[in-house]
């Protein structure tokens, strides 16, 4: 990562956060913990889908400076995020495989994911928040009932 600000990746100044990396990855991990208590499984699935993309947009938040662009062009955050943070291209790749489901999940079309497709999920959206707040050195603290905060 690049110490001086001035050779940081760019990215399209409309699509950068308007929240610190520190709120995102907040509401990241209150993500997490309303997607373990969700019970159908296509909107647990979507909740954890979110919650680790405002991880993603956590990371871009810190390591990306914003550079003028024409606003129609639609970019994917995991795009993005693959140029910002290469490290991270496959679980950028990952999520993006799962974009479509969630999308059709939060449509609430029936029977989209299963359950077993919506736990893998929440568990790897807390695998990569843990990454994330790793890579921007955030110790996160489990809640002392070993529920997320």
């Amino acid at each position: 990562m690049p110490t001086n600000p001035a050779q940081a990746p760019t990215v399209p100044a409309h699509v950068l956060p308007h929240r610190t990396p520190a709120q995102l990855l907040a509401v990241a991990r209150h993500g997490l913990a309303e997607a373990a208590q969700t019970r159908p499984d296509g909107l647990r699935y979507a909740a954890a889908h979110l919650a680790a993309l405002r991880a993603a947009a956590a990371l871009l938040a810190a390591r990306a400076r914003p550079a003028p662009t024409r606003r129609n062009r639609v970019t994917s955050v995991w795009i993005l995020l693959s140029g910002v943070a290469p490290e991270l291209d496959e679980w950028a790749r990952f999520f993006a495989l799962g974009a479509g489901k969630r999308a059709a999940a939060e449509a609430g079309i029936p029977r989209v994911v299963t359950a077993r497709e919506a736990d893998d999920l929440l568990r790897a959206a807390e695998e990569f928040v843990t990454v994330v707040e790793t890579a921007l050195g955030v110790a996160h603290q489990p809640a002392l009932d070993g529920l997320a905060a």
